[in-house]
């Protein structure tokens, strides 16, 4: 682990400074949350109760602690109403220096003490890199939320760094805090938590399904959204827009075929246009497009690589359909997808030359990972302290042998054309291109590490895909992969580790139920809350998701309804937006998706995937995006956008009008678009700016605002 400093990475273009996820206030003891661990201080001050442990028990003599990784400090923390199986990997703590170095510290131990068994004693071990610094506030963050900051001298005693303003001592407590959760919060009108759920499972909130939520509740929308839709003709359907009717292209365009000809069939433009419309309007499958669109980041494909979208398309419903289906399902027909083959070469795979690139991807990216893993995403490491590979050549190997012979499906399927190379129906094995011998593959207890020599190729194929669903690692690989797509880039061990244990076993034995694990991290104690304070909480909004959650709250409609072809719906010609801010979609630039998901910022130990492709250039333009829509005439009506895109400010601009002092303009924004997350000196900031402008003038005052709010930080980071 290393040290990283709480100053603010300065988006040097426009003056907002982000933290790591947040620029978040911190708490004191005064104004924290009901829900929030509080560490025990003295009685008198906001110095620390820390203790050494003896045989009797524990030593609370005031102490100064020297700086080395070998030093243990125990702590005392309350308010807390755990899982059964909650512990110290439920928990982070950290300190920071008066240099405003943050130091996370490992925590060695957490146990209830005997004669107050509501109060648990923490013990954690000092960082390697931390020096005899003086005072250090320190804190705990469970659930993501952050505890009260308490001092604790490391060398000697200093006045520096202050206290947390209004910080107060936060003493031993004779009996247990009663904690006054309000029961009837889910009746209130855009309710943190409920904001925060519909960001994690949506595509962005907006006043109907904020209604919807509150009048049926989480549970009752999550059993809505999985259910089964079907057509007028009773066919399952997967998309509230019909899927854009594309045929299979000659590899080569024709030369008759330019303009709007190219466009169509040899780019991702038509998915493009329709996945947007989908993620804007299609309530009913808000749900299934956003796991879809997760998985389509671990699953990757690029049609950078499968230029026509009529062979992307398969690909793209398979993620669909298998959404809420179970991971075994998902992993034979991505397998077996023509996209998948031609993207990662096991169409033209054989024995004679084999090709080990998808043997290698599945296990690295789509299943396993590369280092042996504990059940709650912890990484396993030998007695050197090395990580522990999942894997070596010789299983990547094996897996190669299994995956030669498969290619596409021609003469005799549904799909089939002549000339034309068929990404329509499964891939096919050609026996005489397919290994026979014997391979090795996972070696892991309980599994059949060897596939003996003579057996057929569906024989090869079936075995190799069960050896790998069933390692112990896919579990914790897949649900923290999921956790940092909808909720949070840091999830604790806990909480991955309650979420293998769904994969594990969905509660009726079985194993890779998706929607049991969509289930279990959308409604996980560490994904709800009104409030959520912990500073390396949350996941910076890719492009797509910034895109969509402005303009989802802000009634998105056509900026021109040309002939009515749209319906007053935008086109969703959005991608040119998206590209620009690095993720183009469907066209990822390599098969680590368009960030890499295991991508930490410099100088921590922090995962910030989305971070990989945020930098001062795509800094500037996401601004100019909301410029552009909120100052601007939106996206207007060119060829390639026959309808355009804009927003409509009228809500807001009643409420600037119905009160001059902007307060109501500005609380309402933090309410339904921050889901309550404004800072002080952020809603400060944004007041005093709605305030120079005229009162007179409502809708500058609603567009000041908007823009404001839109580019904080607190909104760039969905929290």
């Amino acid at each position: 682990m290393k040290r990283f400093s709480v100053p603010c990475f300065l988006l040097q273009i426009f003056c907002i400074c982000v933290c790591i996820f947040s620029a978040s206030v911190l708490i004191s003891a005064q104004n924290l949350p009901e829900d929030a661990p509080i560490l025990i201080s003295q009685p008198d001050s906001t110095r620390a109760l820390t203790a050494n442990r003896t045989r009797r028990g524990f030593d609370f003599s005031p102490q100064i602690f020297e700086a080395s990784g070998k030093t243990r400090i125990t702590f005392f923390v309350t308010n807390l109403e755990l899982l059964p199986e909650e512990g110290a990997n439920a928990f982070r703590v950290d300190a920071q220096d008066a240099r405003g170095f943050r130091y996370p510290l490992q925590i060695v131990s957490f146990e209830p003490t005997a004669d107050k068994p509501w109060v648990y004693a923490l013990t954690v071990k000092l960082h390697e890199q931390m020096e005899n610094v003086g005072d250090v506030l320190v804190r705990a963050n469970w659930r993501g939320v952050s505890s009260n900051r308490v001092r604790v001298a490391i060398g000697f005693e200093s006045k520096k760094p202050d206290d947390d303003a209004g910080a107060i001592p936060t003493p031993m407590p004779e009996k247990p805090i009663i904690r006054n959760l309000s029961e009837n919060i889910a009746s209130l009108p855009w309710v943190g938590d409920r904001v925060r759920f519909i960001e994690q499972a949506t595509f962005g909130a907006n006043s109907a399904l904020e209604m919807r939520l509150r009048r049926v509740g989480l549970s009752t929308w999550l059993n809505e959204q999985m259910e089964e839709k079907r057509d007028v003709n009773g066919a399952v359907r997967y998309s509230t827009f019909a899927y854009p009717n594309l045929p299979l292209q000659q590899t080569t365009p024709p030369t008759t075929c330019t303009g709007n000809c190219l466009r169509d069939n040899y780019s991702m433009y038509p998915l493009q246009k329709w996945f947007f419309r989908e993620t804007l309007y299609g309530e009913d499958q808000q749900l299934r497009r956003r796991v879809s669109w997760a998985l389509s980041q671990i699953w990757v494909v690029s049609g950078r690589e499968t230029v026509q979208p009529s062979r992307m398309l398969p690909y793209i419903q398979i993620l669909d359909r298998h959404a809420f289906g179970n991971y075994r399902d998902l992993m034979r027909e991505m397998t077996l997808n023509p996209a998948m083959g031609n993207y990662l070469d096991m169409a033209i795979s054989t024995r004679q030359s084999p090709n080990e690139n998808y043997a290698r991807e599945i296990l690295q990216l789509f299943s396993i990972g590369v280092f042996m893993l504990d059940q709650d995403g912890t990484i396993q490491i030998d007695g050197q302290g090395n990580p522990i590979p999942t894997y070596t050549q010789a299983e990547v190997n094996g897996f190669t042998k299994v995956f030669t012979g498969w290619t596409f499906c021609g003469q005799g399927c549904p799909n089939s054309q002549p000339g034309i190379p068929n990404y329509r129906d499964p891939m096919v094995v050609n026996p005489a291109n397919h290994d026979t011998t014997e391979k090795q593959i996972l070696d892991y207890p309980g599994a059949v590490s060897i596939i003996p020599a003579g057996l057929s190729a569906d024989q090869n194929f079936e075995m190799a895909l069960d050896n790998i669903f069933y390692h112990p690692n896919v579990a914790p690989f897949v649900g923290k992969t999921l956790i940092q797509q909808l909720v949070t880039s840091n999830p604790t061990p806990a909480y991955v580790g309650r979420v293998s244990a769904v994969f594990n076993n969905n509660g009726q034995g079985i194993r890779g139920d998706l929607k049991a694990v969509i289930r279990a991290i959308l409604t996980d104690p560490e994904a709800r809350g009104n409030l959520k304070t912990d500073p390396d909480y949350g996941h910076l909004r890719e492009p797509v998701l910034f895109v969509t959650n402005i303009l989802r709250p802000l009634n998105p409609t056509a900026n021109l309804n040309a002939s009515g072809i749209c319906n007053n719906l935008s086109d969703g010609v959005l991608n040119n937006v998206t590209t620009v801010l690095d993720q183009d979609v469907f066209n990822p630039p390599s098969v680590f998706n368009y960030y890499p998901l295991t991508y930490t910022l410099q100088n921590t130990n922090l995962h910030a995937p989305e971070f990989g492709i945020f930098s001062t250039g795509t800094a500037l333009k996401r601004p100019n995006f909301v410029n552009q829509m909120v100052f601007g005439n939106g996206i207007t009506q060119t060829g390639d956008a026959p309808c355009g895109t804009r927003i409509d400010l009228s809500r807001w601009q009643t409420l600037a009008a119905a009160d001059t002092s902007g307060v109501l303009l500005v609380e309402t924004m933090n309410r339904e678009i921050l889901h309550g997350s404004m800072s002080p000196p952020v809603r400060n900031h944004i007041l005093t700016a709605v305030q120079a402008v005229a009162a007179d003038n409502p809708l500058k005052r609603a567009r000041t605002a908007l823009y404001l709010v839109t580019t904080s930080p607190q909104f760039q980071v969905q929290r």
